[in-house]
């Protein structure tokens, strides 16, 4: 049974190991941490922490090193948030600041994360099957181009410029957005999509429907299938590369994860967070997702209604206090621009 000072000699074996990237040593946590006893009862107290298999022995040495046990109890019971400085809140503003629309915002927020902590910084976009369509524009160009604009309620903005293969004129053109507008604008992205697919598999048989109306349609159902899927961005991958010392394997899985989004993306939401909305997943965890020399530490952050997580992908060994003090500040500072944004229409 470990005791109150045995969790506090491991409090002090994770934040110096973080710190250094040394093993630590009892005669180091004397010097560095004011316990009051002897190196010989921190010797006890750490092989108390070794056989609860919370550290352990990298090689033979008398330093150990937190195990992804011993980080996961860190960050239960032990580690305390660290207030952002001053300076770190400015960096946090002076990015995410400024006008934009949602995919702009989203952007600057992971670079923001990730100049922050030095660790990849990921954020979801937030659900939009219930996001409503609140305007649609077509705009025709020469060569038989054409570009489609669709904007939501919540600010998601999509522009797709398309080369039709059908000549479009201003009565084809005033044609299609009538019917574009009166099948999605208003509606919630999932109705909407629904429609569209009602409308399509009926057009084939009406001769009074243009093909130029139909391909119209059609570009607009792709772009709802867009809006209606979970997706990331993400920044800072390269920082992988500069802290592969911190990884005991190859770093090509999270390289892997990072490109294909998937199996982030279902590590994100099967997190469970606490009851501030932050949540962490520590190197064995997520060996399900083929991620178990990583850690996620992530939090919740509103966009009208509807949830989604920022966060950031790095080593077990990460100064945890201060990565979700940045995740909070920044979920926070998102959620608050989102909800600006949103009274301001």
């Amino acid at each position: 049974m470990v005791t109150d000072r045995g969790l506090q000699v491991l409090r002090a074996i994770v934040q110096d190991y973080v710190d250094t990237h040394e093993p630590v040593g009892s005669k180091s946590i004397v010097e560095r941490h004011s316990f009051g006893v002897s190196a010989a009862t921190i010797r006890n107290d750490m092989a108390l922490l070794e056989d609860e298999e919370l550290i352990a022995a990298p090689h033979t040495s008398s330093g150990r090193v937190p195990t992804d046990k011993g980080y996961r109890v860190f960050v239960d019971h032990l580690a305390e948030l660290r207030p952002l400085s001053p300076a770190q809140r400015h960096a946090i503003t002076s990015f995410l600041d400024g006008p934009g629309d949602l995919d702009d915002l989203l952007v600057r927020t992971v670079r923001g994360l990730t100049h922050l902590t030095g660790q990849v910084a990921i954020v979801q976009y937030p659900s939009f099957a219930r996001a409503s369509v609140s305007h649609v524009e077509l705009v025709a160009l020469e060569g038989g181009r054409l570009i489609v604009i669709l904007v939501t309620d919540t600010g998601r903005v999509s522009q797709r410029l398309v080369a039709s293969r059908i000549e479009l004129d201003e009565v084809a053109m005033v044609r299609a957005r009538s019917v574009v507008g009166d099948l999605i604008v208003g509606r919630s992205v999932r109705e909407g999509a629904q429609r569209v697919d009602e409308f399509l598999s009926t057009a084939s048989d009406e001769p009074d429907i243009p093909a130029a109306t139909v391909a119209i349609v059609r570009i607009v159902a792709e772009e709802l299938e867009e809006f209606r899927q979970d997706r990331l961005v993400m920044a800072g991958a390269a920082n992988l590369a500069r802290r592969e010392s911190d990884f005991r394997g190859s770093i090509y899985p999270l390289l892997e994860a990072i490109e294909e989004q998937v199996t982030l993306l279902r590590l994100m939401s099967e997190m469970v967070a606490d009851e501030q909305g932050l949540a962490t997943s520590i190197g064995r965890e997520n060996e399900p997702f083929g991620l178990g020399e990583a850690s996620v530490v992530a939090s919740d952050y509103d966009a009208t209604g509807s949830h989604a997580r920022v966060g950031l992908l790095g080593p077990t060994r990460m100064d945890y206090p201060s990565n979700l003090a940045a995740v909070r500040a920044v979920a926070r500072y998102l959620t608050r621009m989102l909800e600006d944004d949103e009274n301001a229409r």
